[in-house]
């Protein structure tokens, strides 16, 4: 049989294979602390799961659901954003729920990009940026996120023949695999260079509601003129620990929106609608378990960081998400590191080349496991006996 040559330009999803080297290693007897994803160990609070429960009894949730959401679903997402960010959505034209963000991420290529088509994707960022790209036949250009610039990229840096052709830029912050954040200001200096070179932005924001020292990062969606050349991703899986469910929405520019909504209603049927309930129970009851899901983060990343820095990994304190990005010692590739920890001391963590070039020199560490495996985690990373090449 004859496959797409498309396939060709894909690696392996980074994820898959790094499960794939855990499970061998389990396989033989072996214990492996995994600080590789970012997947919360929280359970989804009770009351959300309650009524999902209510919902599944009800039959006419069995039917088919409509790709555009339910109308409650919608307005609770706006109104939440109105509660949160101060912005104001037309739930009618400038919402859309996804089937998890990742979906949204993955369909909306195909409203921009064709053959040739160029991409400003961040480096190092989420796989899926560059790989939706290519899947749809486009080029990612690769903007660096450097520590020295707060791993925010420098627009000045993109050649203006790059600009001039680029159909989409896609910004992430709170910022996966980093943990750094991005000002308000930002933002608009984004949708200012957007505009003089006619780039639509897509700014993926699940990571909002994950912040310490309750500093709460502001939304794309407040910039002065987003909603003129952009939409922001946002999703239930990291605010509510809601992975699993797969649910998710985007907002903002209602023409993207519109063309969004046109390819998703060719490939997909929509959220079940006892799920889309579940989900408006979120946004609607109480909000503390966010508070509370943080400071246990927040914990966490403190006892983490304390012994990266005492073994010689130099990490960046986190703005927010679920990560701690440190830099390899002297001597050491991040793909070496990787495989010195799982097999000297059984720890597994995510070689950061696998977001990009520029994170060549880190690795990253998701703090989403319980904590007593944490601190098992922590206890072999101290008897680690490396630091220096």
């Amino acid at each position: 049989m004859k496959f797409a040559k498309r396939l060709d330009r894909l690696p392996p999803y980074l994820f898959v294979d790094i499960n794939r080297r855990i499970a061998e290693m389990r396989s033989k007897g072996i214990d492996i602390v995994t600080f590789a994803i970012g997947d919360p160990d929280l359970p989804t609070p009770t009351h959300i799961i309650d009524r999902l429960c209510q919902e599944a009894l009800v039959p006419a949730n069995h039917r088919y659901p409509e790709t555009d959401g339910l109308p409650e679903l919608r307005q609770s997402i706006a109104d939440w954003y109105s509660e949160r960010f101060n912005v104001a959505l037309d739930p009618d034209a400038e919402v859309l729920p996804l089937i998890g963000s990742k979906e949204g991420i993955g369909h909306i290529a195909f409203c921009f990009v064709e053959s040739g088509s160029t991409v400003l994707v961040p480096d190092p960022g989420y796989p899926v940026y560059s790989m939706a790209t290519m899947i749809s036949g486009g080029e990612p250009h690769y903007m660096p996120l450097l520590e020295d610039n707060g791993f925010l990229p420098r627009f000045e840096a993109i050649p203006s023949s790059v600009a001039a052709g680029s159909a989409l830029m896609w910004l992430n912050y709170p910022n996966n695999p980093t943990g750094a954040g991005a000002s308000l200001e930002f933002f608009e200096e984004a949708v200012d260079f957007a505009r003089r070179h006619d780039i639509a932005i897509c700014h993926d924001a699940p990571y909002t509601e994950v912040y310490f020292e309750g500093r709460k990062p502001p939304s794309f969606m407040e910039a002065r003129g987003s909603k003129d050349i952009g939409v922001e991703f946002h999703s239930l899986s990291k605010t509510y620990h809601m992975t699993g469910w797969r649910i998710g929405m985007v907002v903002g520019n209602r023409d993207m929106i519109r063309a969004l909504f046109t390819v998703k209603s060719n490939l997909d049927s929509g959220i079940p609608q006892a799920i889309q309930l579940m989900a408006i129970e979120a946004l609607r009851g109480s909000q503390e378990v966010i508070d509370l899901h943080n400071e246990i983060l927040e914990h966490r990343r403190d006892r983490l960081v304390a012994v990266l820095d005492e073994i010689g990994l130099h990490a960046r304190i986190p703005d927010g998400t679920f990560y701690v990005w440190a830099r390899v010692p002297d001597g050491y590739s991040c793909v070496d590191l990787a495989r010195e920890l799982l097999e000297q001391v059984h720890v597994a963590v995510t070689p950061g080349i696998g977001y990009g070039a520029s994170g060549a020199d880190y690795i990253r560490f998701s703090i989403t496991l319980p904590d007593d495996r944490l601190e098992e985690g922590v206890q072999r990373l101290a008897r680690w006996r490396g630091g220096s090449r």
